[in-house]
Formats: C-alpha cells, structure tokens, sequence
C-alpha cells in the first residue's frame, strides 16, 4: 500500500489495492493431474453469451509484472498455461476475456476467482501469477472495460450510459468467468475443481459480495475485502470532502488535516484499554475538532493557525453527508483515516485561490453515470444538489451495482462462507458502510450467531484502505478460509501484522464482528496474547 499511496502523492492516485493471497495459502495438498498440452479446449459459452474466440499460450513463469496503472510483480512463478475465452452478450456489441491460468505441475485442485480495483474489472497479472505460484489454477475477466482509471466506456456514442458494459462490471461478467474458468479447468487438467474460491479487495470486495447474494453456487468460499458495496451511495459520498470545502469556502491544508486526525487518534487511542497509536473502534471516537482551535501548526517550514472554520470542515468530513435539513446520507471519513486523500487541493495562487482535487473514482462516476455530463464542474455542487445526485445515483443504480442485498440465504445454504476484512483507517471506503450491511444481513437472516455461521467481518484497528495486502500490514484471509471451508474450522480471530502509532509492525488477533479487541490490562501490548475479544458494551 506505500507504493499506492507514493503514485497517490504523485497525482496519480488509485481506489483500490490488488489483493494477493500470501504464501502460506499454499497447500501441500497436489494432483497428480497435469495438463496433457497447452492447447485451446472446447468451451460451451454461458447462458445469454456467445464464445469468439479460444485461444491457449504456454508461460514459462519466473517474474510476471502487473499490468496497468496498479503495476506491481510477483517472482518465482511457475510455468502455465493460459488460456483466454473472448466472450460477447448478442446485440451488446461487448468483447469480454476471461484468461484461466493453469500451473503445468502442482495443481493443488483447488480454482480461484480474483476480482479488480476501481474500473479494473479482473487482476493485472499479479493476482494470477501469486495464485498459480501457491498452487491454484486462477481466472480473471476483464468484463470488456478498462484499466483502473479508464472510464472512456462509461458513455456511448449519444451521451448515454453503456448499460451492457455496466452491467458487465457490476456483476454478471465474474460470473460467467466463474463459469468459464472451471470449464476450462475440467477441459485441461480432466477434472473439475475440488474446491473454488474467490478473492478481491475494494472493486474485488464489491465483486465477491454480488457473487455471493447473485450466483451463491459459484464459489465454495469467498474474501471480499474493504469491499465497495453500497456503490452507488458511497461513490457520491466520498466527494462530500470537496463539496464541504467548496461550499464552506475554507480548505486546511494538508498538515491542518494531519493534526486533526493525530490529535483524535492520541484522544481516542486508550478506548482498547492501551496506548498504541491504534484506535480499536473508531466509530465510537468522538473527538470534537474544535478543542483544536487555535492550535500552531508548523506546515513546510510555515506557522499556520487552525480555525474555527477548519475545524467546521474536518467536522462535517467526519459526519458524512447530510441534507441541507441535516438528514444523514450517509458515513464520513473514519476518524484516524487520511482525510487529504479525499480532500486534496492545490495551494492558494497569488490571489488565494484553491482548487480541488477531487478522487477520480467518485468523480468520474458522478460525472459519467450520474451527471451524464463529462464537463460537469464539480466544484460549483452546493449542498442542496449533493443532496439530489446522491439520492439520483441511488434511484438509478442501487439494483445495478449497489451490492447490498442482504439475503444471502443462498450462499449460505449452498454451504458457501464469506470472509471480510476492513480497515478502521480506510480513506475511501468508509468502513461502517460494511458495518451496516452485516447488521442488514443479521436483521434478515436471524441475528449475529445464525450469520456467524457462515459470514464473518474483521475490523483492523489503524488500517488503511486495502491495507492487510503484505505491505503495510498482512492477514492470512485465504488460509482462514481454507481451513474453514474445508475443515469447518471458523475463524474466530484472524491472526494480523498491524502497524502501531510508531510506524512498527505488531501482532493482533482482529476480533470478529461485533466483538473488539481490549487489553487484558497486563503483558507486552507488542503481542497479540495481551488482547482479548470483548462485547463493545463492556469498553
């Protein structure tokens, strides 16, 4: 995640991390099976779609690089064989691939599903070769769109949205990967998979939940991480930052942000009974921001003065969206996250003027889908017209890619488990945006215990968004799951590597939902036996 947020700094900033299971996901567990040659097989195409084109390629492995704006490499990866199905929906004039990666020797049995990052639909190469080399044949579909940033497909020739293409991104193109990649899979190697699982972070979160409450028949286990569910709510409300700073008139800089997140991460710190820089519930700290004003604030060699109106900004940041009656929209940006990466903007000119920066994910999809209006001025939204394309982009969109359906009665009595894991610091997608679907979900099926049974959601003190991906921090999600999808082992806890309000890794259990982690009160705090899950009514 430092090197997302470094191409952050440098202008080019990304909505989401790929995810990468880490190695020891891998099982020793081998198939004798190998593919007999890299030949292109015989595919039946999915129900509504026609097959183009097959085509089959031998790799020799070693370093694959990631494709795209998300770049990234993985070493040491094994040769396989891919093989790429050119899919179209008749009359949609779409032309989606879905590569299946397939390792020539070491099948582990098992397939594996990735999902994207902000407009990128499938993997950029990184995902599919970490799963090859931890044994897993692997698909992954471009849904016939872009790279992350790309949205030149968003609007047809007329100005009007590509619903084909959308609907492609939102959910049925993973599907028919799923489809698609376990037939290849029985084509090559003779025989289906044991098992299947998919995994995704961001987009790839978004896209593992809508599998689950559409197709619940496609994978055996899912990791759906920080994911972007609620999208057509919480795209347009990641812009309120802007819409705050525009219509307030006032924008702190981005070391005024940084002092208030720092002071209400020191007030809130101790609510896990112990000082470590790491907010444990970062919904339940109420830091006013107004104790900070007046406050000096040294900012690149300059004294700046935090105000009464900076800290009216970093309030209504933190509170999220409202009407102009004050009817609440939706949630802020958590307390102890990045505000500026919401929040950005240029320095005041010679006669003070500042200009937004507004996150390109929600821009374009305002913009784009929403506005229809490629030359909409964003910096001109007054609160009162927030209000409307909020509740238009909800009108329109929630049945298409809002992903919030809580009835996942199927995926549960298909035998499938869902796992997920979100930051408490996510700076672009507020985390009790997934809090609130797990309660939607409780309240649909029967209440925490009967949903535990085959859903649960980790919460990360002091995580970023995607930020357990092995970089900033790390969680085994996919042994996890694993072990419960296939030994009825459910997770309890989910051992974690977080990172302390001194920049240093430690050792947590991340408690599942709604319990938190508490101090027992004696022990280092720099190991994970000193904490305890506890009920949030006890703290």
């Amino acid at each position: 995640m430092r090197r997302l947020l470094t191409v952050l700094a440098a202008g080019v900033p990304l909505a989401a991390a790929v995810y990468l299971p880490t190695a020891s996901a891998q099982t020793k567990d081998t198939f004798a099976t190998t593919p007999s040659a890299c030949s292109a097989p015989s595919v039946k195409a999915p129900a509504g779609t026609q097959v183009e084109s097959v085509t089959a390629a031998a790799h020799e492995g070693g370093t694959i690089a990631g494709t795209g704006i998300l770049g990234g490499s993985v070493s040491g990866v094994p040769a396989y064989c891919e093989v790429t199905v050119t899919l179209t929906h008749p009359g949609d004039n779409d032309h989606a691939k879905v590569r299946t990666w397939l390792p020539v020797t070491g099948w582990n049995g098992r397939f594996q599903g990735l999902g994207g990052a902000a407009y990128l639909a499938g993997d950029n190469n990184v995902g599919l070769g970490t799963a090859v080399k931890s044994g897993y044949a692997a698909v992954s579909t471009d849904a016939g769109v872009g790279d992350a940033l790309d949205t030149s497909w968003a609007l047809n020739g007329e100005g009007r949205v590509d619903t084909a293409l959308l609907e492609n991104f939102a959910s049925r193109s993973q599907h028919e990967a799923a489809v698609v990649g376990k037939e290849v899979v029985d084509a090559v190697y003779g025989k289906r998979p044991a098992y299947s699982y998919f995994t995704g972070c961001s987009t790839g979160g978004r896209q593992g939940y809508m599998e689950a409450q559409r197709h619940p028949d496609d994978y055996d286990g899912i990791i759906a991480d920080a994911p972007a569910v609620n999208w057509d709510e919480f795209e347009v409300a990641t812009l309120w930052p802007q819409v705050v700073m525009n219509n307030e008139q006032t924008y702190p800089s981005q070391c005024e942000f940084t002092a208030f997140t720092n002071a209400a991460v020191k007030a809130c710190d101790s609510l896990d009974g112990v000082k470590d820089g790491l907010v444990n519930d970062a919904s339940r700290c109420d830091f006013d921001p107004r104790r900070l004003i007046g406050t000096k604030v040294l900012c690149q060699g300059e004294e700046l003065t935090i105000t009464a109106a900076d800290a009216t900004v970093v309030r209504k940041i933190w509170d999220g969206p409202r009407t102009t009656s004050g009817k609440k929209l939706w949630y802020g940006v958590p307390v102890g996250a990045d505000i500026w990466a919401l929040a950005a903007h240029t320095d005041p000119d010679a006669d003070g003027s500042v200009v937004g920066s507004p996150f390109p994910v929600p821009a374009a999809w305002l913009k784009l889908w929403v506005a229809k209006d490629p030359s909409l001025d964003l910096s001109h939204i007054t609160y009162s017209r927030f209000t409307q394309l909020f509740k238009q982009s909800q009108a329109e969109y929630d049945k298409v890619i809002g992903t919030d359906d809580p009835d996942l009665s199927g995926f549960r009595d298909s035998g499938g488990k869902l796992l997920t894991w979100h930051g408490e610091a996510d700076q672009y997608i507020p985390t009790q945006g997934t809090v609130q679907y797990r309660q939607k979900v409780e309240r649909e099926l029967g209440g925490t215990k009967k949903v535990d049974d085959f859903y649960r959601l980790f919460l990360a003190p002091g995580t970023n968004h995607c930020g357990l991906n092995g970089l900033d921090g790390s969680a085994d999600g996919l042994a996890a799951l694993t072990a419960w999808v296939e030994h009825g082992k459910a997770p309890r806890t989910l051992p974690a590597t977080l990172v302390d309000g001194q920049g240093q890794n430690v050792p947590r259990d991340l408690c599942s939902y709604p319990q938190v982690s508490r101090y027992r009160g004696h022990g280092d705090p720099a190991v994970a036996s000193s904490f305890k899950c506890v009920s949030p009514s006890r703290h």
